[in-house]
């Protein structure tokens, strides 16, 4: 499959067209911009945490999971990582897992109600 479009411009202008294509709910061909951008700066949370959104919004969940398992590792205090991480792991069924992560997201973004 030619992925020349997916793939042409710099590093920003891949990273407004997955953009457009997220807004756009073109989750696929977000994740499809997105994946060699990550590949290319896999430290930059920005990109990452978007591919993770397209992938979860593409039903895509066993991926969406990983980037966000990433992301923690990377940065365990990142709140809506663990709340997307949460909420992935219930839309597979993995409810139990998913309560820790879903209760410290809650803490880390103050929301200390929902505790």
């Amino acid at each position: 499959m030619d992925t020349t479009y997916y793939d042409h411009g710099t590093a920003a202008e891949r990273w407004e067209r997955a953009r457009m294509f997220f807004d756009a709910k073109e989750y696929a061909a977000s994740a499809r911009v997105l994946d060699a951008l990550v590949e290319e700066v896999p430290q930059e949370t920005g990109p990452r945490l978007l591919l993770a959104r397209a992938y979860y919004h593409s039903a895509q969940l066993s991926r969406a999971e990983a980037e966000l398992r990433v992301l923690v590792e990377n940065d365990p205090v990142e709140h809506y990582a663990r709340l997307m991480l949460g909420r992935t792991l219930q839309r597979q069924g993995r409810d139990d897992e998913a309560e820790s992560h879903l209760r410290l997201a809650s803490a880390l973004a103050g929301d200390f109600d929902s505790l």
